[in-house]
């Protein structure tokens, strides 16, 4: 491995900033905390700092040399509302709140990378560290963009990061094209006829209209979409009725959708439609579909792809990089960003050892001796891409 040296001499700096975040986890659009431990943190670098950016974002820019030239990279700051079932030191301090996600730790990656470019100054250009907020499907990348993001700093390119359980530490994941799923919530709510649940004869019953929605829903995947086009409808949520002799007057059906480009969702979304209005009435019923897309398909750009994955290749040597992971159902809104900037998001090993859990479970923490070495990804980035003359 080539980590950096200076970052990792810092890295015990790094993982206390990694634990202190961790122990105060803070909710999409509420990281005030978190927002000013990043610009104390970049101001004492001598970075110049713009905080409020997308409502509680911060972004830092460091010029050098006389380039007009410029790279961006993103770290996000916001936790999860889930109950830590940790015990160790650092856990969390308010209840039904985590950082089951690591952005605890790519905060702290993107931090020891300011630092260190800060003192060494091994470039000429503009860098701009990009802290998003709210990135767990209330916006946070869509706040940033609509706050004039990249007319306000502006990128030449792009580049993020997130940490990958079951990838051993010291290996990355990169890939060409499309990465990660785009994303959608739906509600459909139902209204039938209430009724005595020992006259069923005399309602409409939205459970039993919600239930032949749901399976005919399941047909939109199998008969609508292409079968090379890779797309997943599932329904999470069924809420009905309060009592246990009343059938009730409505049902609500909740759930995600995820597709890899633009034209798959709509044509998703146009079929919901159809199906639970058709079938609602059918049973002489109604149905409404509140579809809301939270998340665009993350697509690298495939020249970016190829210099991330090299400079991975340079940190930790060829065999220790995948390039050819499967495709992420899961979801990611740096897509946004990059559909203004070409950029490339990779993945990082967060540990593969027995016992490593997944991402947004409650016993998840993030692995420290990732540390320097996403540091030295975002450093190694900035370096090549605005080396002097």
């Amino acid at each position: 491995m080539k980590i950096i040296p200076l970052i990792q001499e810092g890295h015990g700096q790094m993982q206390a900033w990694r634990r202190d975040i961790h122990a105060h986890p803070e909710l999409g659009f509420e990281e005030t905390r978190t927002a000013a431990l990043v610009a104390e943190q970049l101001a004492g670098f001598g970075i110049e700092v713009h905080r409020g950016v997308g409502r509680t974002g911060v972004v830092g820019v460091l010029r050098n040399g006389s380039s007009t030239r410029s790279v961006g990279l993103r770290a996000d700051m916001d936790a999860l509302p889930v109950e830590e079932a940790n015990h160790f030191e650092h856990r969390s301090r308010h209840a039904g709140r985590m950082h089951a996600c690591g952005h605890d730790g790519h905060t702290a990656m993107l931090l020891g990378a300011a630092r260190y470019l800060a003192a060494s100054r091994r470039f000429d250009g503009t860098v701009n560290f990009i802290f998003q907020p709210a990135e767990e499907g209330l916006g946070g990348a869509r706040a940033m963009l609509e706050d004039g993001l990249f007319e306000r700093f502006p990128c030449d390119s792009l580049f993020g990061m997130h940490n990958r359980p079951k990838l051993a530490v010291g290996r990355f994941s990169v890939h060409r094209g499309p990465m990660m799923a785009g994303g959608a919530f739906f509600d459909i709510d139902i209204t039938g006829v209430g009724a005595h649940g020992a006259r069923p004869e005399s309602s409409v019953d939205p459970l039993m209209v919600g239930v032949q929605i749901a399976s005919t829903l399941q047909t939109i995947i199998s008969r609508n979409v292409r079968p090379v086009d890779t797309a997943v409808l599932s329904v999470t949520q069924f809420h009905a009725g309060d009592a246990y002799n009343v059938i009730p007057q409505t049902s609500r059906l909740s759930g995600t959708v995820r597709a890899f480009s633009h034209e798959t969702m709509r044509l998703i979304e146009a079929n919901m439609r159809r199906v639970a209005r058709g079938v609602a009435e059918s049973m002489g019923a109604s149905a409404s579909v509140d579809f809301r897309v939270n998340f665009a398909p993350l697509i690298n750009d495939p020249e970016q792809a190829d210099f991330a994955l090299s400079v991975c290749r340079d940190l930790v040597g060829a065999p220790q990089v995948v390039t050819d992971a499967p495709l992420i159902m899961a979801s990611e809104d740096f897509s946004y960003m990059l559909e203004k900037v070409p950029g490339c998001f990779i993945n990082i090993g967060n540990g593969d050892v027995e016992g490593s859990c997944e991402v947004h479970n409650p016993a998840y923490d993030f692995n420290d001796a990732a540390l320097p070495l996403g540091a030295s990804f975002f450093a190694s980035v900035v370096e090549r891409k605005l080396a002097p003359a």
